[in-house]
């Protein structure tokens, strides 16, 4: 009994020490997250890009607008009314990140942490006619926002704590208010959560349906104005063969009267 003791010990020692390892290898995978929003020449957009000892993971670009209703006093201090924040994410805001094999997560901090925004990312595998296949999806979206906090909140009642697309994309966002949806709008977004190959490039970009209508709007006319001038080259072309193959044919007189002048 006191050596099966002794070897249920070490063997809690190791699961211990195997812990312990697991841990440090992922505090060793030092990860670095940077806010580039300076580079952007877009004011409103932002630039956020996480690190895994130097390499880089994770990239997103994107400008972030949230359009949130809250109650304040009516001028009867009775009844209460519903006014509208408009929030936009800011440059110089604080920003934190992880990469994983499946899993990537940005979140970004602005106005004295008043205002948290956070991103989860998960890769998944699909079988496909060509093979397994990788793709990734946005899997959660949380917005946190401080309603005491003066500059977009102006005498709010209650206050206290509470989402490469170029296209204005407008995302509703579940509150703890049934009655009240706050409004996410996302704009000039480019993001790559997983396997990126190099620094600042990103792979081949999977446009949204709205930028992919766009851009064949734009184009279409271009297309049918190069269809239809070529249409026109033709039918002069075909008119100017046509009328030198006429013009080149012997002309035979209807008047039997002017035969004898032939010849």
């Amino acid at each position: 009994m006191h050596l099966r003791g002794k070897a249920v010990l070490s063997f809690i020692r190791l699961r211990v020490l195997l812990i312990l390892f697991h841990t440090m290898a992922q505090i060793m995978a030092e990860q670095e997250v940077e806010n580039l929003s300076g580079l952007s020449t877009n004011p409103e957009k932002d630039i956020f890009v996480v690190r895994e000892n130097g390499t880089t993971c994770l990239m997103a670009e994107f400008a972030a607008k949230f359009i949130v209703p809250y109650d304040v006093w009516a001028s009867n201090y009775v009844d209460l009314i519903t006014e509208q924040a408009d929030i936009s994410l800011t440059r110089g805001a604080e920003v934190k990140g992880r990469c994983g094999h499946n899993e990537s997560e940005l979140q970004v901090f602005w106005v004295d942490r008043a205002y948290a925004l956070k991103l989860l990312f998960v890769k998944e595998s699909h079988n496909t006619s060509k093979g397994l296949e990788a793709t990734w999806r946005l899997s959660k979206v949380q917005f946190v926002y401080d309603s005491s906090e003066k500059t977009h909140f102006k005498d709010a009642v209650s206050a206290g704590k509470s989402y490469e697309c170029q296209a204005q994309q407008t995302i509703s966002l579940a509150s703890s208010d049934p009655q009240k949806t706050v409004t996410m709008i996302l704009s000039a977004v480019h993001i790559q959560p997983f396997d990126i190959i190099s620094d600042f490039v990103f792979s081949e970009e999977h446009k949204c349906p709205v930028d992919e209508r766009e851009q064949l709007e734009e184009t279409l006319p271009l297309i049918l104005g190069l269809i239809l001038g070529l249409v026109i080259v033709v039918t002069l072309v075909i008119y100017h063969i046509h009328h030198k193959m006429t013009a080149n044919q012997v002309q035979i007189p209807r008047d039997r009267s002017q035969y004898k002048h032939m010849g």
